[in-house]
C-alpha cells in the first residue's frame, strides 16, 4: 500500500518505518528541510533502540523516503497519517495549531477520494473538526480514522511490530478495513484491532496514560507515607502487586513520570474536563502528586547536607526521563537538578545517551562527564535520577573511593538495601528505611 506519514518526530518516524518494514511503500514528510536531509542520510533525530537500523534498511530496500513535499506525496497516497506535534497551552489543554495547519494542507493538495488517519494525541472531538475542514476544503469525500498510538519509549518498535492491540475508530467502515488491513500483518499473533466510534478512540488513548500516570503516584504516595512511618515500600508494594486484580505494571516509586506523554497527556485529559463541566479532581491530584515527587528527592538531600547548598558538589546519574531513550523533555531529572543549582550545588551529571539534549535545557551550568565514575571526582554524594542498566550493578568500591563521603541518594531505588549497609554506604532512597552511616 501507498503510505504517507506527515511528522517525522517520535510517532510519525517509528509509524512510518514499520509500515515501510511489513512491505508498504512509505513517504514521511516534514516541513524541517534539515532534518529531512538528516533522515535520508538514515540517520534518526531521537534515539530508539532497532531504529535507525529499520529505516536504513527499508530505505535501501526502497520502501521508504523522506521529503518536505507534503502536496506531492498526499497526491501518490492511498493512506495519509498525521503524526504531528500537540504540545500543551499553557492552561494545559492541546495545541491543535500544527494538527488543524497540516489537514488544511492535506485538503488542497488531495485529487481525489481519500482516508486521512490521526495518530497524533488529540481530545474529543478533534476529528469532527477535521472532517469539517475536509468537508470545506474538498469536493470529494475524506474519511478521518481516528488512530491513538499506545508507544513506550526505548520498546517503541516491539510495540508497533507486536501491538497488545490495535484501536481504530470512525463511521465509515470501508476506510476503517483499509485502516485494519495495513495492521493485519502485526496482529497474526490474534491481539484485536478493536473498532470503535472516533470519539471513543480519542479518548481512550488520554484515559489509557492518565490510568498508568495514576498508578505512579498512588504509589510515590504510598511510598511518601512508608516514608514518615519508617516503611518499606518495596515489601508492601510486592504484598500489593502480587494480587491478580492489581499486578505490577507501572507501580514503581520514584521521582516521578516525565517524557513527551504523560504529563501532557493528563493534563490535557483534566482541561477537556473542565470545558465539559465534568470532574477532574483524581487527574489533578496525579499531576500535583508526580510535581511534588521530584521535590521529595531534593528535600532529603537538603535534609542531609542543609538547605544552603553553596559549596556542595553532587554526582547525578541519569538525564532522560527512563532508561533507553534521550528525551528529556518533562524529565524529573531536569527538574531535580535545577532545585540542586537553585540551592546553589555545582553538580556534575552523566546519562549513556541524553547528555546533549540535556544541555539544551540546563547549559553549561553543569558538568557532563564523560563516564559515570568520572562525575563522581571529589561529590559529597551521587544522586541517581534515571535508572539505566548500567548503574545497576557498579562497581561499590570505585564509588566509595571517589566520592568525598560514601553518600548516595538514589530516586529510582536501584539498589538493595542491604548491599548498600554491607558496602558500607549512607544510602536514601524513596519509600524505604534509609541506610545509616557506617559505624567507625
Amino acid at each position: 500500500m501507498r503510505v504517507c506519514v506527515i511528522g517525522s518526530g517520535y510517532v510519525g518516524l517509528v509509524t512510518a518505518a514499520c509500515f515501510a518494514d511489513s512491505g508498504n511503500h512509505v513517504v514521511g514528510v516534514d516541513k524541517d528541510e534539515a532534518k529531512v536531509r538528516t533522515l535520508s542520510a538514515g540517520v534518526s533525530p531521537f534515539f530508539e533502540p532497532g531504529l535507525e537500523e529499520l529505516m536504513r534498511e527499508n530505505m535501501r530496500a526502497e520502501r521508504l523516503h523522506f521529503t518536505t513535499d507534503l502536496a506531492g506525496s498526499v497526491r501518490d497516497a492511498q493512506v495519509i497519517f498525521i503524526a504531528v506535534g500537540t504540545p500543551p497551552r499553557p492552561d494545559g489543554s492541546a495545541d491543535l495549531s500544527a494538527v488543524f495547519g497540516v489537514a488544511e494542507a492535506v485538503a488542497r493538495a488531495l485529487p481525489g477520494p481519500s482516508v486521512v488517519v490521526m495518530k497524533s494525541t488529540v481530545p474529543v472531538g478533534t476529528g469532527a473538526q477535521l472532517q469539517r475542514i475536509f468537508a470545506e476544503h474538498c469536493r470529494h469525500p475524506v474519511a478521518v480514522v481516528s488512530n491513538p498510538e499506545f508507544l513506550k519509549e526505548g520498546a517503541a518498535l516491539d510495540d508497533f511490530l507486536k501491538p497488545d492491540r490495535v484501536v481504530i475508530g470512525g463511521d465509515d467502515e470501508a476506510a476503517l478495513d483499509l485502516v485494519a488491513e495495513l495492521y493485519k500483518p502485526f496482529v497474526l499473533n490474534n491481539k484485536p484491532i478493536i473498532r470503535m466510534s472516533r470519539p471513543a478512540a480519542e479518548m481512550c488513548k488520554y484515559a489509557a496514560n492518565a490510568y498508568l500516570a495514576t498508578r505512579i503516584s498512588f504509589i510515590n504516595e504510598i511510598a511518601d507515607i512508608c516514608d514518615r512511618l519508617g516503611v518499606d515500600i518495596d515489601q508492601v508494594r510486592r504484598g500489593m502487586a502480587s494480587d491478580a486484580r492489581i499486578g505490577f505494571h507501572f507501580l514503581y516509586p520514584g521521582v516521578g513520570y516525565g517524557g513527551s506523554c504523560f504529563p501532557k497527556d493528563v493534563r490535557a485529559l483534566a482541561a477537556t474536563a473542565k470545558s465539559a463541566g465534568a470532574s477532574h479532581d483524581i487527574l489533578d491530584s496525579v499531576h500535583e502528586r508526580n510535581e511534588l515527587q521530584r521535590r521529595r528527592i531534593v528535600d532529603k538531600i537538603t535534609a542531609r547536607l542543609g538547605p544552603n547548598l553553596r559549596g556542595r558538589k553532587l554526582a547525578v546519574w541519569g538525564l532522560s526521563f527512563k532508561p533507553k531513550t534521550d528525551d528529556v523533555r518533562e524529565a524529573p531529572a531536569i527538574a531535580v537538578i535545577e532545585s540542586l543549582l537553585a540551592g546553589g550545588a555545582s553538580v556534575a551529571v552523566h546519562d549513556p545517551r541524553a547528555a546533549e539534549a540535556a544541555r539544551s535545557l540546563l547549559g553549561e551550568r553543569v558538568t557532563y562527564a564523560p563516564d559515570a565514575y568520572a562525575a563522581l571526582d571529589g561529590a559529597d554524594a551521587l544522586v541517581i535520577l534515571t535508572e539505566w542498566n548500567e548503574y545497576r550493578s557498579p562497581d561499590f568500591d570505585r564509588i566509595r573511593a571517589t566520592l568525598a563521603q560514601p553518600l548516595i541518594f538514589d530516586g529510582r531505588n536501584v539498589f538493595d538495601l542491604s548491599t548498600l549497609a554491607r558496602r558500607g554506604f549512607e544510602y536514601h532512597s524513596i519509600g524505604r528505611p534509609a541506610v545509616p552511616p557506617a559505624k567507625r
